[in-house]
């Protein structure tokens, strides 16, 4: 049995749940997020709390019943809250800059890398710092991901995007010897 899914989801004040046919719409003051939800799993709204139930005892079922628990979790803290993730861009002459819809970088190659920022992602560039936000836990944690992606941090000198906290192991470099 899933320990996620047993537990009921509160429906905090000022958010609205419903489920039409195969799909969960969660609006709330952040915007709207909609899920199609598997034939497997079964969302029933009680007033002010959300039970999600596996609809065989199958282990397919059994499996997509704490994970479909969980993102309606997500989506109903995304609209009252948004998620966010920070980057660092670090390295010398490294940069960020944010122009219109997309993110520009100088990051060591010989032109500008461009990103275009999904719609429902709100993106602010200080100081070489990136944040991103969203009502969509998925979505925020892809972009991030993809934007760390176009320069991992490298573990001689630690250039590159890393996300804010993350620890960079560094190795040593290749020793000198004086032959005698």
């Amino acid at each position: 049995m899933s320990r996620t899914g047993k537990k009921l989801i509160a429906i905090p004040a000022g958010t609205e749940v419903s489920v039409s046919g195969s799909e969960i719409i969660v609006k709330g003051k952040g915007g709207t997020l909609k899920r199609a939800m598997h034939g497997e799993v079964s969302v029933k709204v009680d007033g002010t709390s959300i039970s999600v139930t596996p609809v065989s005892q199958s282990r397919l079922a059994r499996a997509l019943w704490g994970t479909y628990a969980a993102h309606v979790r997500n989506m109903i803290q995304g609209v009252s809250q948004p998620f966010a993730k920070k980057l660092q861009v670090e390295g010398i002459g490294f940069r960020a800059e944010l122009s219109g819809k997309h993110l520009s970088f100088m990051i060591g190659f010989s032109h500008p890398v461009k990103v275009a920022i999904p719609e429902g992602l709100a993106v602010a560039v200080d100081k070489n710092i990136i944040t991103v936000s969203g009502a969509d836990r998925e979505q925020v944690g892809q972009f991030a991901a993809s934007v760390r992606a176009l320069k991992k941090p490298e573990p001689y000198k630690g250039k590159g995007i890393r996300y804010e906290g993350e620890v960079v192991r560094k190795k040593q470099g290749k020793k000198v010897t004086s032959a005698a």
